[in-house]
Order: C-alpha cells, then sequence, then structure tokens
C-alpha cells in the first residue's frame, strides 16, 4: 500500500462522508417516488365511486335510486345485491320490453358489471336500484344511504338525495312473467 500523507487521509474520510450522506439524504426521496405511483385498488369497493346519485321521492311502496358507478380498478367488478334502511327489500332491476314492445322492470340477473376503467349508468328506465316496501316516505331534500355487496364480499355505502321525479311507471315483473302487478308507486 503506498504511503500516503496525513491530509490525503482526512481528504478521502472527508469523501466517503459525503457520500454516505449523499445516499442517506436520497433514500427517503426514493421511498417518496416509489410510494407516489397509483396503488391498485385491493376489493371491488376500493376501485368504485359513485356519482350524481339520486333517489325517486315517493309517499310508500316503491322508489328507486340512481347514479354513475365508476370503476378505476384493472378488472371488471359486479354488484351483487344492495340494501338500504329506507325500505324493506332492495333489487338490482333493469328495465326492458315486453313481445309487444311496453317496458317492464325485473330482476337483473348476475347483478351488476362495471367494466374495468369505464362506468355504468343507472338510471330511469334503465338499470336501477329499487326499494321496494318502503319503510316511509321519501321525501324530497331527505337522504337515502344505500349499501352495494360486490361479488369479491366487499361493501361501499353512499347517500342518495332523494328527488321528485315523475317519469317512467314501468311494470314491475319480478319474474319475467306475463301479468303485471301495478307498479305501486
Amino acid at each position: 500500500m503506498p504511503f500516503r500523507p496525513p491530509a490525503d487521509r482526512k481528504g478521502a474520510a472527508t469523501n466517503r462522508i459525503r457520500r454516505v450522506i449523499a445516499v442517506a439524504a436520497t433514500a427517503p426521496l426514493l421511498a417518496v417516488a416509489c410510494s407516489a405511483e397509483e396503488e391498485t385498488p385491493t376489493t371491488a369497493a376500493d376501485s368504485v365511486t359513485i356519482t350524481d346519485q339520486w333517489a325517486k321521492a315517493a309517499d310508500g311502496g316503491m322508489s328507486a335510486a340512481f347514479g354513475e358507478l365508476n370503476n378505476s380498478g384493472d378488472r371488471e367488478v359486479t354488484v351483487i345485491s344492495a340494501s338500504s334502511p329506507v325500505s324493506a327489500t332492495v333489487e338490482l332491476h333493469e328495465v326492458t320490453t315486453d313481445g309487444g314492445g311496453a317496458p317492464f322492470m325485473r330482476p337483473k340477473a348476475g347483478g351488476f358489471v362495471i367494466p374495468a376503467r369505464g362506468e355504468l349508468s343507472l338510471t330511469p328506465g334503465g338499470e336501477h336500484i329499487m326499494f321496494i316496501d318502503l319503510r316511509g316516505a321519501l321525501r324530497t331534500g331527505t337522504d337515502a344511504p344505500v349499501t352495494l355487496n360486490f361479488s369479491d364480499g366487499s361493501t361501499t355505502t353512499f347517500t342518495a338525495q332523494v328527488r321528485d321525479f315523475a317519469g317512467n311507471q314501468e311494470d314491475y315483473r319480478p319474474d319475467g312473467g306475463a301479468q303485471p302487478p301495478a307498479h305501486g308507486d
């Protein structure tokens, strides 16, 4: 090993200290940069948001909730059921037409599928969340909490503001039968 004067040893030690300090100062920045990447949702409920949600005002009987279900995840998710304290029964519905072209509601077989990085619109006259046997009147300006249950076992709850809406008086055919009962709202 060559002889180095004391000044060179001091300079080498100083350089080593500077390198250690530089590495130590950079490590937290690398951790922040890595954690800044978008995290992948772990459950269906983590990837779904609900916007523009509302429910139809009703004195009793039946009503429905509507809105936009947005899936930010990389896989499709399925809403398999829903519940709400405003109603004894909550069903996921679709509107279809019979052989004569008359629209009617029925439970949506298989639930609501929300595509990966996509959305599903719940609309009057289309797919919607149906409240059957309301526990009380849904008054304009009040809120109706709704819990969505996903196929992976996760859940999310949203609040739908109750609004007046006079449209969409489809028949309800729970079994898709030919004799529809009255809509009831």
